[in-house]
């Protein structure tokens, strides 16, 4: 699957072989040195995946995906991290910090190439379902989907809830998406209501179905009513 990616990587050494090996596949790769300049390209350019060194100068790589995170833009852009730090309190980190896949160096450039790729196709799909007002998905299985949550509602006093299996750190858009969802809007009305894009909406979306391990709405409503994500 071919797309656009954005590496940032403060060797020069590393940045070049990994940049020529992702080509080589396929991929179109540019490149930054450090976050500063990597922040500046994504205002240029609009990557479908980044890639980053996280023990970098000056702003390292979780103050990048911070900064990513708390711009609407680049909320739901996925992250890879690459490191040389390969503890397990480290990726923990990661994750919590919203990267979507943590690589330790020195890794195989395969791996790293079907990483990038699950990723790509993952949310090519959770697109398709979440798109909702497009015409990519089926509309009876969306007249399905919305039947099977508006039945949820009505019976949602009898939904027993337990804890999430892992802490799921929303960010506060992802949750008021979440919510709309969960009262069976479609993605125009959602997007009507947080004035945004159904764009915008359908990435939320499927960043929802990537953290919850969701496939459809219902299944997302559903998690969410059983965790007490939603009210």
């Amino acid at each position: 699957m071919a797309g656009q990616l954005l590496l940032v990587d403060d060797e020069p050494g590393l940045r070049q072989a990994v940049q020529a090996y992702l080509e080589e596949d396929g991929f179109t790769v540019h490149t930054a040195s450090n976050a500063r300049e990597g922040w500046d390209m994504l205002q240029r350019i609009s990557p479908d995946l980044v890639i980053s060194d996280i023990m970098m100068p000056q702003v390292d790589g979780y103050q990048f995906l911070k900064q990513l995170r708390e711009d609407p833009r680049f909320e739901a852009l996925p992250v890879i991290f690459l490191t040389a730090r390969g503890m397990t309190s480290d990726r923990i980190s990661g994750y919590n910090a919203g990267c979507d896949a943590y690589l330790s160096k020195p890794f195989d450039p395969d791996e790293l190439v079907a990483i990038v790729t699950s990723i790509l196709e993952r949310r090519a799909a959770a697109a398709k379902v979440a798109a909702g007002d497009g015409e990519e998905i089926d509309i009876a299985d969306l007249a399905k989907q919305m039947a099977e949550i508006k039945a949820m509602l009505t019976q949602r006093s009898g939904i027993i809830q337990t804890p999430a299996p892992i802490k799921l750190d929303f960010t506060p858009r992802e949750q008021s998406v979440l919510e709309l969802v969960a009262q069976g809007l479609m993605n125009k009305e959602i997007a009507r209501r947080l004035e945004t894009s159904v764009r915008n909406v359908e990435k939320y979306v499927s960043r929802l179905f990537s953290k919850t391990g969701t496939n459809s709405r219902t299944e997302l409503v559903r998690y969410a009513l059983e965790h007490g994500l939603a009210n």
